[in-house]
């Protein structure tokens, strides 16, 4: 395809950890042609000169998000600013006639009570909640489709639902009892200066934070409520590693009576027979970071304790890839109708 024919795509916020890699899998993606970076903070400065690693690539400058900045620029916006200082933009691109992803939680959360709860402040565009289209791929591919606005899911839930989501769909376990363990690295908490993220604090630790009140828990819970019609609870328990990237969740349930190991296999295969970045690993096998990092795959492995009436889950994402800007691009092939793995078939830099 010639670069007449591609699809103009803008990224906002292209600067931050998750808009910067949405730059580099965009920059190859064959069907796509980026025309729109904005930047707060680098405005008028090339990517290159921020970002080296991206040097040699055809790339605009960066920009100032202004009104009609956009206009006639991009057919598809991604949006990769924060909580909140999104919302106005994303809603009015929508009713404009584009078509957004938002990285952010504004939209992920259908009841605006909930996402007054969770972020402290009243949602300016309710009627979106109720539009938006959660993207988790391999669960919403035909709503996907038709969506005119995708809210992203986050890293954590990503990680969570992929190992959970399966078992509920075919009651193999007790929704009743979920604990979560997930430990994340350090770029799933933005790229802005921190007490919390200082190579002294970080280095040769790992500790839990937000425990029980992490705002990605109703999220999650969400998700799983929609699937049994009915709320759920969570105890969620997110810790802190000392890598830059990489998400690594244990799920700990209670099956039902009679499941077998071959049920929540036959599980797992039935819900991603046609997704091609999820890996079940073998028996025996566990998921690992160093395999999924800078890639779109998840690993999930799972171990069932008879005698301690236990089956846990546990997955391996990359917090920048499945965890955002990975999945964001395969939500944006799903919309388009392009094939589901385009720009997206790269493996992990092993070792």
């Amino acid at each position: 395809m010639t670069r007449h024919n591609r699809v103009k795509v803008a990224i906002l916020g292209a600067t931050g950890y998750s808009g910067i890699e949405a730059v580099r899998l965009l920059a190859c993606h064959p069907l796509v042609e980026l025309t729109v970076l904005t930047s707060e903070h680098y405005a008028g400065r090339e990517v290159a000169d921020v970002y080296r690693h991206l040097s040699g690539l055809d790339l605009p400058s960066l920009e100032d998000l202004r009104p009609n900045l956009l206009k006639g620029r991009a057919e598809i916006v991604l949006s990769c600013l924060p909580e909140g200082a999104g919302i106005e933009v994303v809603g009015s691109l929508v009713k404009s006639g584009r078509r957004v992803i938002d990285f952010s939680a504004d939209f992920r959360l259908r009841d605006p009570e909930v996402y007054r709860r969770t972020y402290g402040m009243e949602h300016p565009a309710p009627e979106l909640l109720r539009e938006a289209v959660y993207g988790l791929s391999e669960f919403h591919r035909h709503a996907l489709a038709e969506a005119r606005l995708v809210a992203n899911p986050g890293c954590y839930p990503t990680a969570v639902l992929l190992g959970l989501l399966p078992l509920i769909r075919q009651g193999l376990v007790d929704p009743s009892m979920i604990l979560i363990d997930a430990k994340s690295g350090t770029t799933g908490a933005r790229r802005a200066a921190s007490v919390e993220q200082l190579f002294a604090e970080v280095n040769e630790n790992c500790r839990p934070y937000k425990v029980g009140s992490h705002r990605h828990t109703p999220e999650m819970e969400q998700e799983i409520g929609a699937l049994l019609d009915r709320d759920v609870a969570l105890m969620f328990v997110p810790h802190l590693l000392p890598v830059s990237r990489g998400i690594l969740t244990s799920i700990f349930l209670r099956p039902r009576a009679g499941t077998l190991a071959e049920d929540v296999r036959a599980a797992f295969e039935t819900a991603f027979a046609k997704s091609p970045f999820v890996r079940l690993l073998g028996e025996g096998q566990l998921p690992e970071l160093k395999n999924v990092r800078a890639t779109n795959f998840c690993e999930i492995g799972f171990v069932l304790n008879h005698r301690a009436q236990a089956l846990c889950v546990m997955t391996a994402i990359d917090n920048l890839g499945k965890g955002a800007a990975g999945q964001a691009v395969q939500n944006l092939n799903l919309m388009l109708g392009w094939d589901e793995g385009a720009g997206l078939r790269n493996l992990a830099p092993v070792p």
